[in-house]
């Protein structure tokens, strides 16, 4: 069962899926697969407590370039 039973924002349904979530740190950004609840008709995600704090560790690596644990993926480019 999920914590909420209706979107807080629209009132759709919530599943919970993995989803891909983007965080980004001073020029560095780490893609991160998370299970969340997701809104079936708004697509507003709800993550736990413990994966918001995780999300704000992996933050902090990339604002201190503490990279080792991360993987490469390619790179990133910016286009005017």
């Amino acid at each position: 069962m999920t914590p909420f039973a209706k979107c807080p924002v629209c009132g759709g349904e919530m599943i919970a899926k993995k989803v891909e979530k983007l965080l980004k740190a001073g020029n560095h950004v780490a893609v991160v697969t998370v299970k969340a609840e997701v809104c079936t008709h708004c697509g507003e995600r709800l993550y736990s407590k413990k994966t918001i704090t995780r999300f704000g560790q992996i933050r902090e690596k990339l604002r201190k370039q503490d990279l080792n644990e991360f993987q490469p993926l390619g790179q990133s480019f910016r286009v005017a």
